[in-house]
C-alpha cells in the first residue's frame, strides 16, 4: 500500500461518504497518522444522484476529489482500495493493494440497496446507489425515449414510454418528481414528433402513504403536487417480481414498463472480519455504544449509516440519511482529539435538524421540528441546505448556475447518453 511507517498513531478511515469525510475533515491537521479509503476516488453528495438522473446536473457536480481533502495535512493518505476483510487480532486492514495496520480503525462504509431477497428484482432492476448507477439510469431513461420515437408499435412505445419506481421514500419521490417535469417541461421540444400523453410515471410504495418517514403532512402535501405532476401512487402496494419488463405487484396492479427504477430500501455494508455478536443480521448495521464504539472493541469505530446507536428517541439507531453520518463524523474527531490527549470521550447527542423532499418546481416539503410546510418556500429552503452542504465553492457555483439556468430555461443541460447503458446480464450494449 506504500503508506511510510511512523510512530505517530495511524488513524484508519474505510469509507469515503458523509461520515468518513467528515471525520477526516476535522482529523487533518492533528498529530496522527490518517490514512483514508474507499473505492472510488471521489466523494459523492447523494441527496443530488437524482438530478444526475434526470438530467439536470453532471456527475462533477456532485462529486469531490477525496485526495483534495487529506492534502491539507502533513501526514494523511488516500488510497483507492477495496476492503477485503479486518483482521482485529492484529490490527490489520486487507485490501485489494495490499494490508494496513491501524491504532484506530473507522468503518464508515454505508449502506447499499436492499432488495429483500428477491433475485428477480435484485437482477433486472435500476437503483441508483453511486454515480455509475446514477448515469447508467440516465442512458437507460434516454436511450427508451430514443427508441420510443421511431417505434411503430403503439404497445412497444407505451413500455417504452413507462416508467415504474418502487419505494416511495425521499429518494422515490424526488426522482418521480424530476422524471414528471422533464415530461411537462422538456423532453415535449426535445421530441416534437412524439405525444407525451403517452408517458407514465407509476409510484408504488408498500406504505399506506407515500414519504412514511416524514410527517401525515408532508404526505398529503407531496401526494397533492405529484398528482399535479401527472404522477400516478399506488400504496399498500408491494412489488412482487420485474422479469420481461413485466412489474407484479401483490394486488391486481401489473404494469409493462422498460424502466423499472427499485428505491424500496437500504440496507447496511459490513466488512468481513468484526465479531458477529457485534452485528445486528437484520439490519447489517454493528451495533455502537455513545461513542461510536463497535460492541466489543475499544479501538474499532462505526458511523453513520452502518452504526445502530440504540437511544430513548432513536430505538432501532439514527436514520440512514446524512445529518446522523455527519454529525457522528464531527463528533468522533473531537473525542479522538480528547482520547489522544488522556481525556475522556463525550456521549454523542444527535440534534434532528428536520426532514426535507423536493417533488419538482416551486415543489417541497419539509418538516422542522413542530413545523410542518410545503411549496415553494420549503423548496427554497431545500436548495439552500443542499447547496450549503456540497463540498467545494465550485461544487456549489456550478450547481447554482444549473439550477438557475433550468428555472428560467426550462431546460436541463445534461441529456446526453454519454455511455450506453450496459446489461450486465447478458453483457450487451444497448445501442
Amino acid at each position: 500500500m506504500n503508506v511510510p511507517y511512523t510512530n505517530l498513531p495511524r488513524v484508519v478511515i474505510i469509507g469515503g461518504g458523509f461520515a468518513g469525510v467528515a471525520l477526516a475533515r476535522k482529523m487533518v491537521k492533528e498529530d496522527v497518522q490518517l490514512v483514508l479509503l474507499d473505492r472510488q476516488n471521489y466523494h459523492t453528495f447523494q441527496p443530488l444522484l437524482y438530478q444526475v438522473s434526470t438530467s439536470s446536473l453532471e456527475p462533477d457536480s456532485i462529486a469531490y476529489p477525496l485526495r483534495k481533502i487529506v492534502k491539507r495535512g502533513k501526514n494523511t493518505f488516500f488510497r483507492m482500495a477495496e476492503v477485503s476483510s479486518i483482521d482485529t487480532e492484529s490490527q490489520n486492514v486487507n485490501t485489494n493493494i495490499g494490508s494496513i495496520t491501524y491504532d484506530y480503525l473507522i468503518i464508515a462504509t454505508g449502506a447499499r440497496t436492499n432488495f429483500f431477497g428477491n433475485k428477480t428484482i435484485e437482477n433486472n432492476a435500476m437503483r441508483m446507489k453511486n454515480l455509475p448507477q446514477a448515469l447508467n439510469l440516465r442512458s437507460l431513461m434516454l436511450e427508451n425515449l430514443e427508441q420510443a420515437v421511431i417505434t411503430s408499435d403503439p404497445e412497444q412505445r407505451k413500455e417504452l414510454l413507462r416508467f415504474v419506481l418502487a419505494g416511495a421514500g425521499p429518494t422515490g419521490v424526488e426522482l418521480a418528481g424530476g422524471i414528471a417535469e422533464l415530461k411537462q417541461n422538456v423532453l415535449p421540444r426535445d421530441y416534437p414528433d412524439m405525444n407525451f400523453d403517452e408517458m407514465e410515471i407509476h409510484l408504488i410504495e408498500g406504505a399506506p402513504r407515500i414519504l412514511p418517514p416524514m410527517s401525515e403532512h408532508a404526505s398529503k402535501k407531496a401526494t397533492k403536487f405529484l398528482k399535479q405532476l401527472g404522477v400516478h401512487i399506488h400504496t399498500s402496494t408491494q412489488v412482487s417480481q420485474y422479469e420481461d419488463n413485466l412489474v407484479s405487484t401483490n394486488t391486481d396492479l401489473s404494469l409493462k414498463a422498460a424502466t423499472f427504477i427499485w428505491s424500496a430500501g437500504v440496507t447496511g455494508a459490513p466488512v468481513s472480519g468484526i465479531k458477529a455478536d457485534s452485528l445486528i443480521q437484520r439490519a447489517n448495521r454493528y451495533k455502537v455504544n455513545q461513542y461510536n464504539q463497535i460492541e466489543g472493541y475499544s479501538n474499532i469505530y462505526a458511523l453513520g449509516d452502518i452504526a445502530v446507536m440504540e437511544t430513548k428517541a432513536y430505538p432501532q439507531g439514527h436514520p440512514m440519511v446524512a445529518q446522523p453520518a455527519i454529525q457522528q463524523g464531527e463528533h468522533l474527531a473531537k473525542n479522538l482529539k480528547r482520547h489522544l490527549r488522556q481525556k475522556p470521550m463525550i456521549p454523542f447527542k444527535y440534534f434532528d435538524k428536520g426532514s426535507m423532499a423536493t417533488i419538482g418546481r416551486n415543489k417541497a416539503v419539509v418538516d422542522l421540528g413542530k413545523f410542518r410546510f410545503g411549496g415553494f418556500f420549503a423548496w427554497f429552503i431545500w436548495m439552500f441546505i443542499h447547496l450549503w452542504f456540497l463540498i467545494g465553492f465550485r461544487n456549489r457555483f456550478v450547481t447554482l448556475f444549473n439550477w438557475s439556468y433550468n428555472y428560467i430555461n426550462y431546460d436541463k443541460a445534461a441529456r446526453l447518453i454519454v455511455r450506453p447503458f450496459k446489461n450486465k446480464e447478458e453483457g450487451i450494449e444497448r445501442v
